[in-house]
């Protein structure tokens, strides 16, 4: 069977299409955002989108595994597509709900409380897209999820464009993006999903809370799943929308920003890593699944190195071109936050390796104990400093544990040994302080180039050795 003409190649080339396409434009945006409201206005906006994000990743319950599942079994797909979007209105209405009880109880700025509120009704809407992406995953249809998300992503766009020319207050703005993802809603019920759908039959479809329940309760390890991602990185954009500055707040979120840019390549690459781990772990063969992923490994950590290496030397310069001045300071925050992609690239690798040996659970729980050490070392941090900076390192360390925790369950399995969990630790600080201490030698362009030059030169010859050695013992 050719490869690229399989299901599951197009099927993931959609959603990395999307993906991409999405994150690009919706960092461009809010750069264009930032660019033209001052910090104060800027930090509402972000804290008020926080929030929304924050309750629609546990709003969305983690249902759309289940959901795939259940419509490639079930031959009453109509019905089943009914039930499980008005789970999902259900669930965002509830969401909704809590949306507002925090915008009233934490926060006591009337403009911060309005955009939390106006901003929330997102998670509604959100709620009824993801159902209906989780439809055309199961469907092979991610065409219609991208192009309806290129669309969003473009009006969000145009948006930030249109700030340039005529100014908008910043309720304006909230109110407009409302309007956008609206139509993006509508969008999708009308050509998105496979069946025709309409706000008025979702509402109007019969479904009991006792049906909802046993359904929550029965998958409940998938609202983690599906959470506890978003939320990691959530929970200290609301902590320090409560402990620090406003200032703060936008200096994070701007590091977040482009930490996610840098996020998209090992994401991508784990969409062809990942189908290749399954299909080699169903064989049977451990030492043909070990050496895979020992050889994906080290290109994983030079990705990792490389990103922070870049953004060591060139956030200075490039944040406060990108967002203004207002953000000359960022690049010192973005640095430190940036630490966490030294082990982020294979920490992904060995969720995915876990999850390929049917050990998705263990991962689960890595995940949770990564959240709560995040927020426990940010508020004992706080004891010591109360800045941005201990958020960041709370980041670093509690993600640093959840790489550890894998490393040990491999360990365990037999997957990996511990020369090879050491190496991977001694590799990386050497490789990350080298560069830092040169970097004081010499300018960044410089030491960024000379620096990557000689570690491509010494990978290329390494490699060239080792398939000679191959191939003589082959002989």
């Amino acid at each position: 069977m050719n490869l690229f003409k399989s299901n599951l190649i197009r099927n993931s080339f959609w959603g990395i299409a999307a993906n991409g396409a999405q994150s690009i434009l919706v960092s461009l945006f809010f750069v264009m955002v930032a660019r033209k409201y001052d910090t104060r206005q800027f930090a509402f906006f972000l804290i008020a989108n926080t929030i929304y994000q924050f309750l629609a990743a546990f709003s969305a319950l983690g249902l759309g595994q289940w959901f795939t599942r259940e419509v490639v079994e079930i031959e009453d797909k109509k019905e089943l597509v009914s039930r499980f979007l008005k789970i999902q209105l259900y669930s965002g209405l509830f969401f909704y709900a809590c949306n507002i009880i925090v915008a009233f109880t934490l926060y006591q700025n009337e403009l911060l409380r309005y955009l939390i509120v106006l901003l929330g009704i997102n998670i509604i809407f959100d709620n009824i897209i993801y159902a209906i992406k989780a439809l055309n995953v199961a469907e092979y249809r991610q065409n219609k999820t991208f192009i309806i998300l290129v669309i969003d992503s473009v009006l969000k766009f145009l948006i930030g464009c249109a700030l340039f020319v005529y100014p908008l207050s910043i309720i304006t703005l909230a109110v407009l993006l409302l309007v956008v993802r609206f139509i993006t809603l509508n969008f999708f019920l009308g050509f998105g999903a496979g069946y025709a759908v309409s706000i008025r039959s979702l509402c109007t479809s019969p479904l009991s809370g006792k049906a909802i329940r046993a359904i929550v309760f029965a998958n409940w390890p998938f609202i983690i799943i599906g959470s506890v991602s978003i939320a990691y990185w959530r929970i200290s954009n609301i902590i320090i929308s409560k402990t620090l500055s406003l200032a703060d707040v936008a200096h994070f979120e701007i590091s977040y920003r482009v930490l996610a840019i840098a996020q998209i390549l090992p994401l991508i690459v784990s969409m062809t890593v990942f189908p290749s781990l399954v299909r080699i772990y169903g064989t049977g063969n451990k030492q043909d699944f070990k050496e895979y992923y020992n050889k994906v490994f080290v290109y994983y950590l030079l990705f990792g190195v490389f990103a922070y290496s870049f953004v060591y030397s060139f956030a200075d310069a490039l944040i406060p071109w990108a967002f203004g001045s207002n953000y000359n300071g960022t690049g010192v925050y973005t640095k430190e936050m940036f630490l966490t992609m030294l082990i982020f690239p294979t920490a992904l690798l060995q969720a995915n390796v876990l999850v390929a040996m049917k050990m998705e659970r263990a991962d689960m729980w890595f995940n949770v104990v990564s959240l709560v050490l995040n927020t426990l070392f940010c508020l004992a941090g706080f004891m010591i400093a109360k800045t941005l900076t201990t958020v960041n390192l709370a980041i670093f360390f509690s993600f640093l544990v959840f790489h550890i925790c894998q490393d040990v369950l491999l360990l365990r399995k037999g997957m990996v040994s511990l020369w090879h969990v050491a190496r991977f630790y001694i590799v990386t600080a050497l490789m990350a302080g080298i560069y830092v201490l040169l970097s004081y030698q010499m300018p960044g362009i410089w030491v960024f180039g000379i620096y990557w030059v000689l570690v491509g030169a010494g990978f290329l010859i390494s490699k060239i050795q080792f398939g000679k050695k191959l191939q003589m013992i082959e002989q």
